[in-house]
């Protein structure tokens, strides 16, 4: 069955370690999560702190790494969490993702939904050959 992360695009305020003065956030959010567990779809979820408090790995051309510590500028471009659902389907996804409760609510945010690629549970080869027909077929359908 196909694997999506939702993740919850980060914003200012939570890219300043604030949290939403809503007492009812976490309550719905949790709620909204044990109902995603019951329903058996559930995989993993989690907030993340802010960028100040991780680091990315850039490599050249080469392949040589380099570290940068954030904080990291552009809030559109960074994750203030996610969950990792497993479902039957795109519409399926898409489904609990229009439920999900607003991450901020009061201010404007978004959530993006990704379908993971697939063969973590396959030998090195078959995963990659899997991972080559999976982005075959999107080049073909766009």
């Amino acid at each position: 069955m196909p694997r999506y992360m939702i993740q919850v695009r980060a914003t200012s305020m939570s890219e300043a370690g604030e949290f939403p003065d809503d007492p009812t956030l976490v309550p719905r959010m949790m709620a909204f999560h044990d109902e995603m567990a019951q329903a058996g779809v559930l995989l993993d979820g989690a907030g993340l702190q802010p960028s100040s408090q991780g680091f990315r790995v850039h490599y050249d051309a080469a392949g040589t790494p380099a570290v940068v510590d954030g904080p990291f500028a552009e809030t559109k471009e960074l994750v203030a969490g996610y969950t990792l659902i497993e479902v039957r389907d795109r519409d399926e996804a898409l489904a609990w993702a229009r439920r999900f409760p607003a991450p901020f609510p009061g201010m404007a945010c978004c959530i993006e939904v990704r379908p993971l690629m697939g063969g973590i549970d396959l030998p090195p080869e078959d995963a990659e050959r899997l991972i080559r027909e999976e982005l075959a077929a999107i080049r073909q359908h766009g």
